[in-house]
């Protein structure tokens, strides 16, 4: 049986979350709030009298400015409600910096390996094609633009933090000293710091250039053909909520500070977590999961709309239940606040739909995919197509599962904290208990059936 929850509301024996809940609110609020503006902005324009077109705001510059909408509310209540910047983790002492003096040298070594890691990076993206065609263009754009005050901007920065790191000889340090050759350094921290910067870097452009599309689709979408049109409400509301997604995502890229106590403290350092991961994003997933890719799941299979277009009951009925996947989807990042990256190690999150199982944005990603896929339904191609479409679909949910299995693995050993909610999930969580229940239980059979007869 759950624990109850305690007077503050927080559930016995389930660890306390790194992030609270109110960082994630506010960012939603405020993305919220910009996505009214924009849509309100001809009407708004119009009572003012503005020397502007007076159209609404859909712009990919303005599904950027939504980062900002979103983001400022959560620095601000971090620092001022949460306090983040206290935290021991952060590993910064705020009482009394260091002089200039003591740790300009240092400073200097560290700059020398983060613009190295940011030309290197820069590097990649010239080389990658795929970063020169289609939506990635518009994240290149906007990395181009940012590259020269992000390199200015930290001088300062760094200078003013390594002041206040009880050790600033971090890892970005480690690899400026291995550039440098004039101090002793250690390969597992450079390691470690190129694993970090890899993750932001790669999957840094892939988020900033998603922004736009959905952004576009929500700020124009016409709420009055909604309701005259069965399932176009779920499909509205599942485009916000994605949008939702990646604009909280997005930002959790980009707020990788440590002021914040956001930033990134290990990368996953298993292969297969991150051949997991990569399978699911461009350019790897073009040859994977998408049409015509080896696990394609699609074909032939138009989907739950048209499949239910006969009866406007049971496709509203359906589209709630795609909606409700989705806002699960969602949910699980809000709760990360200013923390949402894949591959990493930045806390750990125990609130939200993490309460309920170990993995909810997968298990919602995954039967979201296979409700309104169903694959199993085809037009053309008889059984043998539908075959082939529900085992693709089911290799990808194994891949999945084994991203999950993965980052389990790497978080088990990072931090007791999430060893301790790892371990409350296995008897309390409700969807998480019963599964763990049932291995436990398959493995048990399979040890006693192995077991020789007496």
């Amino acid at each position: 049986m759950r624990e109850a929850a305690n007077s503050t509301g927080r559930i016995e024996g389930l660890p306390r979350s790194d992030v609270s809940v109110g960082v994630g609110l506010v960012g939603l609020a405020g993305l919220l709030g910009w996505i009214v503006f924009c849509r309100a902005f001809p009407e708004i324009a119009s009572a003012l009298n503005l020397p502007v077109p007076h159209a609404r705001l859909d712009g990919p510059y303005a599904a950027l400015c939504g980062l900002v909408a979103s983001g400022v509310p959560m620095v601000l209540w971090s620092v001022f409600i949460d306090k983040v910047h206290r935290n021991p983790t952060t590993g910064l002492d705020w009482g009394k910096p260091a002089s200039a003096e003591a740790t300009r040298a240092v400073s200097f070594t560290k700059l020398t390996g983060l613009w190295a890691t940011w030309a290197v990076l820069a590097a990649m993206y010239a080389i990658g094609r795929w970063y020169w065609d289609g939506q990635y263009l518009f994240a290149m754009e906007v990395l181009g633009a940012v590259a020269i005050p992000a390199l200015v901007l930290s001088i300062p920065y760094v200078f003013w933090l390594d002041r206040r790191m009880v050790n600033p000889r971090d890892a970005t340090w480690h690899f400026g000293a291995f550039l440098l050759a004039r101090e002793a350094w250690d390969r597992d921290r450079v390691i470690g710091h190129w694993r970090a910067w890899i993750i932001k870097g790669f999957f840094g452009a892939f988020m900033i250039s998603i922004l736009p599309g959905g952004f576009a689709e929500v700020v124009n979408s016409n709420l009055a053909d909604l309701a005259h049109q069965p399932g176009a409400l779920a499909v509205a509301l599942i485009g916000l909520l994605f949008v939702i997604d990646v604009q909280i995502g997005t930002v959790g890229y980009v707020m990788t500070l440590r002021p914040l106590d956001s930033h990134i403290r290990s990368g996953n350092p298993f292969l297969a977590g991150w051949l997991a991961a990569l399978l699911c994003y461009p350019p790897f997933v073009y040859g994977v999961m998408e049409a015509g890719g080896l696990l394609a799941y699609e074909s032939n299979a138009p989907g739950w709309q048209h499949w239910l277009a006969g009866s406007p009951l049971l496709l509203s009925m359906w589209g709630g239940w795609l909606v409700f996947l989705t806002g699960v989807y969602a949910w699980a990042t809000v709760a990360f606040g200013l923390r949402f990256s894949n591959l990493t190690y930045r806390g750990v999150i125990t609130n939200g739909p993490y309460r309920f199982t170990r993995h909810p944005a997968y298990l919602a990603k995954n039967t979201f995919w296979w409700s309104a896929s169903l694959p199993f339904l085809v037009t053309d191609g008889g059984p043998m197509e539908a075959l082939r479409n529900v085992v693709g679909i089911s290799l990808v949910s194994g891949i999945y599962y084994w991203r999950a299995r993965t980052e389990e693995a790497h978080l088990l050993r990072e931090d007791a904290k999430y060893r301790e909610y790892h371990a409350w999930m296995s008897e309390h969580g409700i969807i998480t208990a019963p599964l763990a229940a049932l291995s436990r239980a398959i493995t048990r059979g399979r040890r006693e059936s192995l077991q020789p007869a007496e």
